[in-house]
């Protein structure tokens, strides 16, 4: 598991979200605002709580996070090929 080192919110519902093995990148989560779990906080000012979790998850509550291997997948391109080869 990759974990975050830093997670800082940016306008427009996205994330920069550091790691511990220095890989840094932006992940824009807006088209997801109004779903799954996001369908609640759809408030930016909600968003911007984003902190990383006990598990090192990226977190907003107990019941509201994303996992920090997704998020790193993504930031590195591997999601997508990930994807294309299944």
């Amino acid at each position: 598991m990759k974990r975050p080192s830093k997670v800082v919110s940016l306008p427009g519902y996205k994330l920069e979200i550091s790691f511990s093995d220095g890989v840094t990148g932006i992940i824009d989560l807006s088209e997801s605002v109004g779903r799954g779990i996001f369908s609640p906080p759809s408030e930016e000012a909600f968003f911007t709580k984003a902190h990383i979790g006990e598990f090192g998850q990226i977190a907003w509550t107990d019941e509201i996070e994303i996992c920090s291997d997704t998020a790193y997948l993504e930031i590195t391109g591997q999601y997508s090929r990930q994807l294309a080869h299944a």
